[in-house]
């Protein structure tokens, strides 16, 4: 891959700020070798017998979740249950997994400070959210009720134990689903002590616990009290964590076991009482519940979250990615042995031409598949499969570190701007802008298309000129900076974690320099 000039790669002026906070997605889990040895002849002789006895008494579970809901009907189920099955059931369940944990090496879980009864704080909010065993904090709670993805319901035995908790159900690709938790959430809330409390995790995923993601507004809509419930893992390793980028499944849920003893932290804050602009904006009760949060875990709150699949901060009135996937991309077609600047991408500036995934490998000469789809998969796909191949051309070029970022911000302007319908010209409108935005950014399409307007009201149309885009991408004092940032990647085999200098987190604290120059 040809190298971009020294120039290109010269430190921007850092502005005063707070320093960048580490990146949530990441946990790296460095073991000693006395670590190793240790591990192995634990994992050998106690982890098996911990997880085989663990997934029987899993499998005990499902009785009482089943017994509970037996030959109830869908409009029973709309109230919560009473009498003898909630005493049975309830209790069994409640014992039984405690029994669970304990299997698994949770030997002691410590509580600190009062629950709140369900009249005081109709709804727990638990951070942070790190594993899959955090569920643990279930058990101090007295099983609360849960917020569960509806597909969860076809996984033997967890679908049992949702019926039995009478879980709130999401469909992630229902946007009509999630209207309804809306509306049901806010119905038990309100029940003035009716229901069970409702517990959330409002960080949506799972995080290393060292900063606190952006906390979804869901648990605040009803803007009824709610009571903060933090968890730690005071561990010597931590082999609990369960981040985007990590150890998997097995080999945490493997080493965990293998510990001798795991100790758990659960610690109930005071009940925090919206104001009456809180009440009304769930987005502010959720950003301030999280700072009272994060202020007595001693971590940063953030704004990190995850889009999708994708983990994106928030920059100015933008979200990109975290770890741009350009990057990404360009590793994966360094390791091929392409450079872009030797593919003749001919795309036609102002309309698409759409091609297959055999084309696009045609097109860059690339012959294992893994590669071509590997590659491909980084383009959006029609509902035939096909990507735009002004989207590749653009990519490419970026890529390439041949042309200056003047140069690059024009090309993509020429790709995507369209005849200007009241005038001589041509205009960004805002399907090109957050398309441009996307590849290069990361940016999800509809945070691109927010901004887009903003920027439009400056002016009598609704598309940017070149002058205005390039006034946006090169000179703007905060998106500027990002621009140089993630267009002049530093050419290694390894992305810097989001700590580092240059990085989207460190731009959204103004601290960041662009990468400089690397040898492959």
């Amino acid at each position: 891959m040809s190298q971009g000039s020294p120039g290109d790669w010269a430190p921007l002026d850092p502005t005063p700020g707070p320093p960048a906070p580490p990146n949530p997605f990441v946990h790296e889990l460095h073991l000693s070798r006395l670590q190793r040895v240790k591990f192995c002849l634990l994992g050998a002789l106690l982890a098996p017998i911990r997880v085989l006895l663990a997934f029987i008494v899993l499998f005990l579970l499902w009785p009482f979740a089943w017994l509970q809901v037996a030959g109830l009907t869908e409009e029973q189920l709309q109230e919560p249950i009473t009498g003898w099955r909630k005493t049975v059931c309830h209790n069994g369940v409640l014992g039984l997994s405690r029994l669970l944990f304990f299997l698994l090496g949770f030997l002691r879980i410590r509580v600190r400070g009062q629950r709140a009864s369900r009249l005081q704080a109709p709804v727990l909010v638990a951070a942070p959210h790190s594993t899959f065993f955090d569920p643990i904090v279930l058990l101090p709670c007295d099983l609360p009720k849960v917020v569960s993805r509806a597909e969860n319901l076809s996984v033997p035995v967890i679908g049992a134990l949702l019926r039995f908790n009478q879980a709130i159900l999401v469909s992630r690709h229902d946007p009509a689903s999630r209207r309804r938790v809306v509306e049901e959430v806010r119905r038990r809330a309100t029940s003035r002590g009716k229901w069970p409390q409702v517990l959330f995790f409002p960080e949506g995923t799972c995080s290393n616990k060292k900063a606190l993601l952006k906390f979804k507004p869901g648990a605040f809509i009803a803007g009824v009290p709610v009571q903060p419930v933090l968890i730690r893992y005071p561990n010597s390793l931590d082999t609990t964590s369960w981040a985007w980028r990590g150890p998997g499944v097995l080999k945490v849920l493997w080493l965990t076991a293998s510990q001798p003893c795991s100790v758990v932290d659960v610690e109930f804050l005071p009940v925090y009482h919206p104001s009456t602009e809180e009440s009304r904006d769930p987005t502010l009760y959720a950003n301030n519940v999280q700072r009272v949060m994060a202020q007595a875990l001693g971590i940063p709150a953030t704004e990190c979250e995850f889009v999708g699949s994708l983990p994106v901060i928030v920059v100015g009135r933008l979200k990109v990615a975290l770890e741009p996937q350009l990057w990404e991309l360009g590793k994966v077609l360094r390791k091929a042995g392409l450079s872009p600047g030797c593919v003749d991408a001919g795309a036609e500036p102002g309309r698409s031409r759409m091609i297959s995934q055999e084309e696009f490998a045609r097109q860059l000469q690339l012959s294992d598949p893994q590669t071509v789809a590997g590659a491909f998969s980084y383009f959006q796909q029609d509902a035939e499969g096909m990507v735009d191949f002004r989207d590749v051309a653009l990519a490419l070029a970026a890529l390439d570190g041949g042309r200056s970022l003047k140069e690059l911000t024009r090309l993509a302007f020429e790709l995507f701007a369209e005849e200007h319908t009241e005038g001589p010209g041509r205009l960004l409108y805002k399907d090109g802008f957050s398309t441009i935005l996307h590849l290069l950014l990361g940016s999800p399409h509809p945070a691109a298309t927010t901004l887009h307007a903003e920027l439009c009201q400056a002016g009598p149309s609704q598309g940017l000129s070149l002058c205005q885009f390039q006034n946006f991408s090169l000179h703007d004092p905060l998106y500027g900076k990002l621009f140089s940032t993630y267009l002049r990647p530093p050419h290694t085999s390894q992305i810097p974690n989001a700590s580092s200098q240059g990085s989207p987190t460190s731009l959204a604290n103004g601290t960041g320099q662009a990468p400089k120059q690397k040898g492959d």
